[in-house]
């Protein structure tokens, strides 16, 4: 069910659900009732009206894309910023700093790393976990890369899902942050921040991300990664979420089902 909560007023004195939405919303569509209850996320979705109301308190109130944003772990390419978010994957980020550090130290190329065996990758990205199997698709990734691509790393995400290793969350973090492109990329924050409030009906970060893309209007796709990160690391936080102190508690499906 999408439920729509139309023309309440907020306690700040500003127009909500129906009222708020604004001249260059896009036509308003909805998402089949996916009937799903799962416990600690929402049992249904936002209509698509009180959506946009949601990113446009959350731009007035989280901070968004900044200047220096820059690759995955602060990398300078977007080579090095797809072998950092592979080695991101179930690990810490003090930990995937330390093995980019000292991968990177040693091969900082496709062809470089190419170089090297797999024994040699592990040993360096040793801190960041499943490093054999991290080792084997790095190597993976660069050989597709320079085959297929010319080592020239593709700026869309077709093309980069289409290489070993590269997920929906990875693509999308390299396009939002190395690209500059203006997608939301979903990760652990995000993708509970949009189930508790209602923004999507999810029950994997890829599902997730679809239908925010679906779902999200254009104008808020190039900051909403920030805002909806931000709120996640801030506020809505996987253990005693500060409901309290939520900008967008009264879209909030989570809240209103008392779970809290």
């Amino acid at each position: 069910m999408v439920r729509a909560r139309r023309g309440r007023t907020s306690p700040a004195g500003e127009a909500t659900g129906a009222d708020a939405l604004p001249a260059i919303g896009a036509p308003l569509r909805q998402l089949p009732d996916p009937g799903r209850v799962r416990d600690g996320e929402a049992a249904r979705v936002i209509s698509l009206v009180d959506l946009e109301a949601v990113y446009r308190r959350l731009a007035r109130t989280m901070p968004g894309r900044t200047p220096n944003a820059k690759g995955p772990k602060g990398q300078p390419d977007a080579f090095r910023a797809c072998v950092a978010c592979m080695l991101s994957a179930q690990s810490l980020d003090r930990n995937t700093a330390a093995a980019t550090k000292a991968l990177f130290a040693i091969a900082d190329t496709p062809e470089r790393m190419l170089m090297l065996d797999e024994q040699t990758i592990a040993r360096a990205i040793r801190p960041c976990g499943l490093y054999n199997m991290k080792a084997r698709n790095i190597r993976r990734f660069c050989k597709a890369l320079l085959r297929e691509r010319g080592g020239v790393v593709p700026d869309t995400r077709e093309g980069l899902m289409a290489l070993p290793g590269i997920g929906r969350k990875c693509a999308d973090i390299v396009l939002s942050f190395t690209f500059g492109k203006d997608v939301i990329a979903v990760d652990t924050h995000v993708h509970r921040v949009c189930n508790r409030i209602g923004l999507t009906d999810a029950g994997t970060a890829e599902r997730t991300a679809r239908q925010l893309d679906e779902r999200t209007p254009d104008w808020a796709k190039r900051d909403g990664h920030f805002w909806l990160i931000q709120l996640g690391k801030r506020i809505c936080r996987a253990r005693k979420p500060r409901c309290k102190e939520c900008p967008v508690s009264e879209w909030c499906e989570y809240l209103a089902a008392g779970l809290e």
